[in-house]
């Protein structure tokens, strides 16, 4: 994973130059969100303050958006729209990733990120 400033996304195929772009026609997973308040949360949690969020491997950090919110839900960034499909459940190597714990802190907070399917055309920027 590497920071970003600007990414383009194509329809029903996520983000160019991603490991899931182009996947198979129907993918829940084609672009995975992560709040960042959950980050800096875990940040806190496990006084970790030297890894950044793509440690967890989702690929759009977001703040402010309940994205538990958004399973089954239409909605736009950006002028992009997207399709949530499912929560993004943490794996166990977030433990060995972050920090001991940190897999059974974002289970038991339903914090894993939020899955979704690309449906427009267009590229995020940071804001």
């Amino acid at each position: 994973m590497k920071a970003s400033d600007r990414v383009q996304l194509v329809s029903g195929k996520g983000i160019v130059g991603d490991r899931y772009f182009d996947r198979s026609p129907g993918h829940k997973g084609q672009v995975t969100f992560f709040a960042e308040e959950i980050w800096t949360r875990l940040c806190r949690e496990f006084a970790r303050f030297d890894l950044g969020p793509a440690v967890f491997r989702r690929n759009i950090l977001v703040r402010n958006a309940d994205l538990l919110s958004l399973v089954g839900a239409e909605f736009e960034i950006q002028g992009i729209r997207f399709k949530g499909t499912e929560h993004c459940k943490p794996c166990f190597w977030m433990d060995h990733a972050f920090a001991p714990g940190a897999f059974a802190a974002l289970s038991s907070w339903m914090a894993g990120g939020l899955r979704a399917c690309v449906l427009s055309d267009g590229f995020l920027s940071t804001v």
